[in-house]
């Protein structure tokens, strides 16, 4: 009867370093350089005991990343299953290596590759370190790109901060009280006449014919002008100016006579 396979989990941890590193650890008992990695506990999932067990093994805390594969191999007659996640650590441990490790190791992917004591490990690692060199590239270009966007952000924020306000009217193009010139109201009387400054009339000569005046009275040099109003109406009524028909008449007429 098959026994249940062994479920373990790990990471193929990458170090923020230029040029990146891979984790490998050394086991106390067996002396063996291996990838980082342990059994799940009861009710633990995969992800959870990969980053569990590289922190215990590395002393570093790590971030998660992409799933990479997993590898299956015998162990004291039982499968073990293990399954692997991208992983970045921390510049610093943050806490003492577990018990069965003996110490961690920093290493390219050619000298982990060549530190790796383990068959499968090595050729899982020997598929798997390229893509996740890749990937963590890309991360790293996007984080800055990020980090750019952010830091400009911050230097608009700045500059907005800095400018002194200015106050605006809520309606510029409308003058206030003030600006508006006090007109006084003038009270005028429909029956009160309005003097109105205008230039004189140039003084036009009549002529005219006593003759074609009805009851016109000769005009005495000597007398003075009407100066009450209803004496400059008569006048006006009295003195009408001759028709121009009957004047270009009595011209042709004279001339007609001298001729």
């Amino acid at each position: 009867m098959a026994r249940t396979p062994v479920l373990a989990a790990g990471g193929i941890v990458l170090r923020r370093d230029a040029p990146q590193r891979f984790a490998v650890v050394r086991l106390r008992k067996r002396n063996e350089w291996v990838l980082p990695k342990g059994k799940l506990d009861d009710g633990e999932t995969p992800r959870a005991a990969a980053e569990r067990e590289v922190l215990e093994e590395t002393g570093h805390d790590v971030e998660v990343h992409e799933f990479l594969g997993t590898v299956v191999y015998d162990s004291g007659g039982r499968s073990k299953v293990v399954h692997y996640w991208r992983m970045d650590a921390g510049g610093k441990p943050v806490r003492a290596l577990m018990s069965d490790i003996r110490e961690v190791d920093w290493l390219s992917l050619d000298e982990a590759l060549d530190r790796l004591s383990r068959g499968y490990e090595r050729a899982f690692l020997e598929n798997v370190g390229p893509i996740a060199l890749q990937a963590a590239a890309n991360a790293e270009r996007e984080r800055r790109a990020r980090a750019r966007v952010a830091a400009a952000e911050r230097r608009r924020s700045r500059v907005v901060e800095e400018e002194p306000g200015v106050d605006t009217p809520a309606h510029p193009e409308a003058p206030t009280v003030a600006e508006i010139p006090a007109v006084a109201e003038a009270s005028v009387d429909a029956k009160t006449p309005v003097a109105v400054d205008t230039p004189a009339p140039a003084e036009v000569p009549v002529m005219a014919e006593t003759s074609d005046v009805a009851g016109a009275p000769a005009a005495d040099a000597s007398e003075e002008s009407p100066s009450s109003a209803r004496e400059i109406e008569s006048v006006a009524t009295a003195v009408r100016p001759i028709p121009r028909r009957n004047l270009i008449e009595r011209v042709r007429d004279w001339l007609r006579r001298a001729a």
